[in-house]
């Protein structure tokens, strides 16, 4: 991991020690992924069997996961390992529904009512992926807000294994959270699949989930074709900053940092602290316990690109993630929640020793579908709201036209649109003749 300490850097220094690992969108990428997304427009089914085939080595007749291959994932499974899954559904299911928007009516001015009503997307298209390894805590945390939102068509898609069979775990949490279609897909075509629609998958209108940087690619040509879905929002690696005073369990911060390090070799991990000794401590406790780690490998590539900041204090620690805007911001300190009211950008906020990042991923009750790579300065996680639409509904009365019917004549007269104008005092003239 790389020391930094941030008194010494001038602004450019400052924007180079908190730069995330680039993101390849290479032109042999975006070029793979529009032919992969031409092919399946194109050829439809017969193409999703031939680059399953290819990528996931596996020859499918049927592209959707049967009821009898639901029952057999469901008894290959611990009881163990279901019950976990069901306590952390019914968890996020409980967070979910109380934080979920609610309709909304005001009376704006005599005779004037607006309203805000709720209408679920109509189709939407999970991802689940399986690259690194399966995920069912994603299935969770993307099929329990698409039910709380009333959509009534979920389907998902996830990568197939090679013995024809999608991960066992995943499937059972699909179940349970009410999922209606699972496919056996991944990557760029399962994308493409959802967004486009095929014989067999459905055309969706809105997809959600993490994925690689095929799968990445595929959604955003996606959402920038007016023919293809909307997304949740644009994805990074996974990413973690952590701030720590010199009273943390070095043992935490290292175990906290490396479970993020541990996704993937383009994950980036960051503690930032006023206490040099405690990174100190810190950076020799991740390497010790990086070496009992069965990723340890990746988890090293991912430190390479990891940072050790030195600040001047807590304040100072929380204007750096502020400018980071990690996708897991974790405060270990005395008071952590002291804090809390000056962090402005963050996906979401692990307080306190006892709160590793692990169960905001599983079970805590937040969603772990969470803006990277900067964007939680400007997007939320995923949520029911996610999944919904919200329409505006206006009600006026005669008396009420006549007390806003000016106001709206003149703003149209001083945009020049004659017509806008004219709606209105059509209106308020018809009513002065009646009267």
């Amino acid at each position: 991991m790389k020391r930094i300490d941030w008194k010494t850097l001038d602004e450019n220094g400052r924007d180079a020690a908190l730069a995330r690992p680039a993101q390849s969108r290479a032109a042999e990428l975006r070029d793979g992924v529009e032919a992969i997304i031409a092919d399946v427009r194109a050829r439809g089914d017969d193409a999703l069997r031939e680059l399953t085939a290819r990528y996931d080595g596996t020859t499918l007749d049927d592209l959707a996961v049967t009821e009898a291959e639901f029952a057999a994932a469901e008894a290959r499974l611990s009881p163990e390992l279901k019950a976990a899954v069901r306590e952390a559904a019914e968890r996020i299911d409980t967070f979910h529904r109380a934080a979920a928007p609610t309709e909304v009516g005001v009376n704006t001015a005599p005779g004037v009512r607006v309203e805000r009503v709720l209408r679920p997307i109509r189709r939407v298209g999970l991802y689940v992926p399986a690259g690194g390894a399966p995920l069912p805590s994603t299935a969770i945390m993307l099929g329990v807000p698409a039910a709380i939102a009333g959509c009534r068509d979920v389907v998902l898609c996830t990568p197939v294994q090679a013995n024809g069979r999608c991960d066992d775990a995943v499937l059972f949490a699909a179940k349970t959270t009410g999922v209606h279609r699972v496919y056996k897909l991944g990557g760029a075509q399962a994308i493409a699949a959802m967004a486009y629609g095929t014989a067999s998958v459905p055309r969706c209108d809105k997809l959600f989930g993490p994925g690689n940087a095929w799968v990445t690619e595929a959604k955003l040509q996606a959402a920038g074709d007016p023919s293809g879905a909307a997304i949740d929002m644009p994805a990074g690696p996974s990413e973690v900053l952590v701030i720590a005073d010199a009273g943390a369990d070095p043992r935490f911060v290292a175990a906290d940092l490396l479970s993020q390090a541990e996704h993937g070799p383009d994950s980036q991990v960051l503690l930032v602290s006023p206490s040099a000794g405690l990174l100190d401590r810190v950076e020799a406790e991740v390497e010790r316990q990086r070496r009992e780690l069965p990723r340890a490998e990746v988890a090293a590539m991912a430190l390479y690109e990891s940072r050790l900041i030195l600040v001047s204090d807590l304040a100072e620690a929380v204007e750096v993630s502020n400018r980071y805007a990690p996708e897991h911001l974790i405060i270990q300190t005395a008071e952590p929640r002291a804090l809390l009211d000056d962090v402005e950008s963050a996906g979401s906020v692990f307080l306190g020793e006892w709160t590793p990042e692990s169960v905001g991923d599983y079970c805590s009750g937040s969603n772990h579908v969470l803006p990277t790579y900067g964007y939680a300065r400007s997007y939320s996680g995923v949520s029911v709201g996610s999944f919904q639409k919200q329409v505006t509904v206006q009600e006026v009365t005669a008396e009420g036209l006549r007390n806003i019917g000016p106001c709206a004549a003149i703003l149209a007269e001083a945009e020049q649109l004659e017509a806008h104008r004219r709606a209105v005092t059509l209106r308020l003239a018809v009513m002065d003749a009646v009267a």
